[in-house]
């Protein structure tokens, strides 16, 4: 999975330079090309909200109890989505479908996915630099990153800015 710190210890920061402006302010470019790369690498953790869980397990039409169960697991008292490992050592988000489209992959929950989930890649830690930026695109790998559509810098904030964590 996208590696996501446990605790907000790698997320301090908002990107800016000595200017004082995000040096992503003309906007950055990001398109979900459906590899499924942010959803499988070394153990991570996907934060989530009892509402999130709420809303995964009715997308899923299980119980919630059930959905807590199978689904879910607790890291330092919060909730995170459980994950499945793979014969070569990397882990899979436990929603992560490989199997339903042909040459894509899919999110289990997609109308439902946690906030973590809809605001990759524009976390802040991955904003914290043009280094950074690129550390991550690299390390997850992430073939979406800068690429497709302008996403401007007030929908980045916001998504920057929402992220759990």
């Amino acid at each position: 999975m996208a590696e996501r710190p446990a605790s907000a210890e790698g997320r301090k920061g908002s990107g800016s330079g000595a200017s004082g402006q995000e040096w992503y302010r003309d906007g950055l470019r990001f398109e979900c090309t459906m590899c499924g790369n942010c959803c499988t690498g070394p153990e991570g953790v996907v934060w989530f909200s009892r509402e999130e869980g709420r809303a995964m397990a009715a997308e899923l039409g299980v119980a919630e109890s059930d959905f807590y169960r199978d689904f879910a697991r607790t890291v330092d008292n919060r909730w995170s989505l459980r994950e499945r490992e793979l014969e070569d050592g990397r882990r899979d988000c436990i929603l992560l479908d490989r199997a339903s489209v042909p040459g894509k992959v899919v999110c289990g929950v997609y109308r439902a996915r946690p906030t973590q989930c809809r605001t990759w890649p524009f976390w802040a830690e991955n904003l914290a630099s043009r280094r950074a930026w690129e550390a991550a695109k690299r390390r997850t790998p992430c073939p979406g990153m800068d690429q497709g559509a302008l996403v401007p810098i007030e929908r980045i904030r916001i998504q920057r800015d929402s992220t759990p964590e």
